[in-house]
């Protein structure tokens, strides 16, 4: 049966946690501008794409609550399969890449322990390019009965923050919420050497939900 860590009635929606530095800037301006437009032209100039670049945000970082899906791995990230590479070490590396209109809170592939979370600083190009495997990213490795599960977080060109929600040592269970990339990039996870993907390359993905692996 499908399974849930989380509380919230299904279909509600909250913000995502790490959006403040963006988002209360932008709601602020907008609430202000909003107040002093009827006193002042200029403030009802800019009460427009201020109240449109606070909604924009609202959307950018909503976090809905889902039913998780059965499966053994499932996807931690909503977006679009980009590549399903085999790896050296027997592994497959399934990359999924995320748009800036993409849900942004990326979730645990499989029930288990963090056993790292280690930031690897890097650059900002585009995560569609080759050139984004030397990005910014944030490296997880959890110990799962599928034994060692790499996912790698991946910054893009607009997205300069990656943002962890769980510390080393936490037990997660599949489905929960893990950490934050604003504004969308890419996330990397490597299945197992004798684990058959399941999904194919421009398929999308729905983090808690598309399960990556076959039976």
């Amino acid at each position: 049966m499908p399974h849930s860590p989380n509380t919230a009635p299904r279909g509600s929606v909250r913000i995502a946690r790490g959006a403040s530095p963006w988002l209360l800037p932008t709601v602020a301006t907008a609430a202000v501008s909003l107040v002093r437009s009827r006193r002042s032209k200029r403030a009802a100039a800019l009460a427009v794409p201020a109240t449109a670049l606070a909604a924009g945000m609202l959307w950018f970082f909503r976090d809905p609550e889902r039913e998780i899906a059965p499966g053994r791995v499932i996807s931690p990230a909503d977006g679009v399969v980009q590549s399903i590479m085999p790896w050296k070490d027997g592994r497959t590396r399934v990359a999924i890449f995320m748009s800036p209109l993409n849900v942004h809170v990326n979730r645990a592939p499989l029930a288990g322990t963090v056993t790292s979370v280690e930031h690897v600083p890097g650059g900002f190009v585009p995560a569609f390019n080759k050139e984004s495997e030397n990005n910014e990213r944030v490296v997880w490795h959890f110990d799962t009965e599928l034994g060692d599960i790499e996912m790698v977080q991946i910054a893009g060109a607009v997205a300069r923050r990656i943002v962890p929600y769980v510390p080393q040592g936490t037990k997660v269970e599949q489905g929960e919420r893990i950490g934050l990339i604003r504004f969308g990039s890419r996330v990397d996870i490597y299945l197992p050497e004798g684990v058959e993907v399941d999904v194919e390359v421009g398929q999308p993905t729905t983090a808690g939900v598309t399960r990556i692996d076959r039976v």
